[in-house]
């Protein structure tokens, strides 16, 4: 009997612990309008149709360092606010508040007492009577301090943001330029043109090209295409380059000299990840006495180079069966050799043209497209057919989401005696 009237003591206690909760809750939710208006979260301020100001809440004059007895009947809202603040009140917030009647989150700036300035955030409301004449307006003021503050360091950041990739994309420029010849050469009897088409500032491509001298009768020329983008193309495109240049000093043989780049790159990667390229050498042989010149290809799974011919037809120059440069030992290359008469150009290109989106459903402009445009081009100039196909991909606009290099051959007639 004992331990039951204890259990229902102690239930009791329990109980009246929790109804003293209640109450206490209860009573939370009957503060007063008043307390609720003076020490609101934000700032609360009415004011007459011209701006005095008639009442305003405890947590405005806070934020502000006024006393109530030195705002009310004695100062105007626009009284409170910053210079360039009371510009704007006066020129944009009042009239569209007069026009609409309510007006919200306006970005000002309120000025304390002792000079501060206080970034706020204003909604202001016309009061209106029953038959809708305006009677006062009605202010609600947040503090956007913490807002301002979040904002000007975003800016900030942004802003360095925005200095970085303009820093890096000088240095892309810079590095990009040193990858490719700063001007060709002039090789008697034909006329060389070149471009190179930039698809990002941000990143540096893995095209390239080039044409040198390698005996007094003798030019090489050569145009790829390396994986990837950024560093590592740039180091790879580097060293295909300097390669590509120190084996014609062993051999004029265009296969062999791409069979040196391949065991190069296999060898420089063995163990890692593979890099390779796509790319067309070429010997170019001018034969000055009758015009024109001779040209030998070896091809490492590049598109086939457009010959356009001076009657205006134009043929696809194939080194089919060429395999990718760097992914296999021993890959297969395959040469071919032609004639430039004089008038004929040879073009070369990278798939950035030819895999450039031109469609909303992201179809690419293709290699039966490149060879149409080429017939209509024929016959044509190195220039000519260089910039032409610069104002193509200018067309294409952000399609072109890859580098393009272009090179092109144009065979001059014999001089005049």
């Amino acid at each position: 009997m004992t331990s039951a009237a204890g259990d229902r003591d102690g239930a009791s206690a329990l109980g009246a612990g929790a109804d003293d909760d209640d109450a206490v809750f209860a009573a939370l939710l009957e503060d007063s309008a008043e307390d609720l208006y003076e020490n609101a979260p934000c700032g609360y301020l009415s004011t007459s149709l011209d701006g005095r100001i008639a009442k305003v809440n405890a947590t405005l004059l806070d934020w502000l360092g006024w006393r109530r007895d030195e705002l009310v009947g004695r100062k105007h809202f626009s009284d409170l606010l910053t210079v360039g603040g009371r510009l704007y009140h006066e020129t944009h917030f009042a009239p569209l508040l007069r026009m609409q009647g309510d007006i919200r989150g306006i970005a000002l700036e309120m000025k304390t007492a002792d000079g501060r300035r206080l970034p706020v955030l204003v909604s202001s409301h016309v009061k209106t009577g029953r038959e809708g004449q305006p009677l006062l307006i009605r202010t609600t003021v947040f503090d956007a301090r913490e807002r301002r503050a979040y904002e000007t360091e975003l800016l900030r950041a942004r802003r360095e943001a925005e200095e970085e990739r303009e820093r890096l994309q000088r240095l892309n420029a810079t590095l990009q330029t040193t990858l490719l010849p700063p001007e060709l050469p002039q090789v008697p009897g034909v006329q060389v043109a070149a471009y190179y088409h930039i698809a990002s500032a941000d990143e540096v491509g893995g095209d390239f090209y080039d044409l040198f001298p390698i005996t007094a009768d003798t030019w090489g020329m050569f145009l790829g295409d390396v994986c990837g983008k950024g560093a590592p193309a740039a180091a790879l495109t580097s060293l295909a380059r300097y390669t590509l240049r120190t084996a014609t000093a062993y051999t004029h043989d265009p296969a062999a000299v791409l069979d040196t780049l391949n065991t190069t790159l296999t060898e420089r990667y063995h163990g890692h990840r593979p890099r390779f390229c796509t790319i067309i050498f070429g010997l170019i042989r001018p034969t000055a006495d009758r015009g024109g010149c001779d040209i030998t290809l070896a091809g490492g799974g590049h598109p086939p180079a457009l010959l356009l011919r001076s009657d205006g037809a134009v043929e696809e120059m194939h080194t089919q069966g060429g395999q990718l440069i760097g992914a296999i030992p021993h890959a297969r290359i395959v040469t071919r050799s032609f004639r430039l008469e004089a008038g004929d150009t040879l073009l070369l290109y990278t798939d950035g043209l030819t895999e450039a989106r031109v469609t909303e459903n992201g179809g690419r402009y293709g290699d039966r497209a490149l060879l149409e445009f080429a017939r209509a081009l024929a016959p044509v100039t190195a220039s000519g057919g260089i910039e032409a196909i610069r104002e193509l991909l200018d067309s294409f606009g952000p399609g072109v989401e890859d580098d393009t290099a272009l090179l092109a051959i144009h065979a001059l007639p014999p001089p005049q005696v």
